[in-house]
């Protein structure tokens, strides 16, 4: 028997604990990574929908009409009728019950009729997370849904 316990204490070394945090450091990168991936990918599926949205009270318009806006009066013309119609009583809007929203980063929509890539109709897009127009990340309505 001794005759002093031993007061030799317990607890972990650096190397332990260096090791247990590179292991949290690595698990949150990941879980970080998905989160923005899935984030990214819910953003451009809300873009898509919304887009898909303005397609009713544009088809409604143009039944009205007999035409689209013209790219000048943009979407507004959905809320409010524009001042340079031929016949403003043809006008039987507001197509839209809600203020035209913004896409998912924050940017306005963009309109064109005739449409660059819908030459018959009108093209309606986000500039995408970038936000600069006529990139490769761009989401329109001649995109495949």
């Amino acid at each position: 028997m001794k005759p002093y316990p031993s007061r030799r204490r317990r607890c972990f070394t650096l190397i332990e604990v260096l090791m247990v945090l590179v292991i949290l450091v690595i698990i949150m990168s990941l879980a970080v990574g998905s989160y923005t991936t899935a984030q990214r990918k819910a953003q451009i599926n809300a873009a898509k929908s919304q887009i898909g949205l303005f397609e009713t009270p544009l088809e409604t318009y143009h039944l009205d009409l007999n035409a689209y806006p013209a790219a000048n009066q943009g979407l507004e013309a959905l809320r409010s009728p524009p001042a340079d119609l031929s016949d403003p009583g043809k006008w039987a809007g507001p197509y839209l019950n809600k203020d035209i929203p913004l896409d998912p980063w924050g940017h306005t929509y963009q309109y064109a009729s005739p449409g660059k890539y819908n030459t018959d109709t009108y093209d309606v897009w986000s500039m995408g997370p970038d936000g600069i127009d006529g990139t490769d990340d761009d989401i329109g309505n001649w995109t495949a849904r």
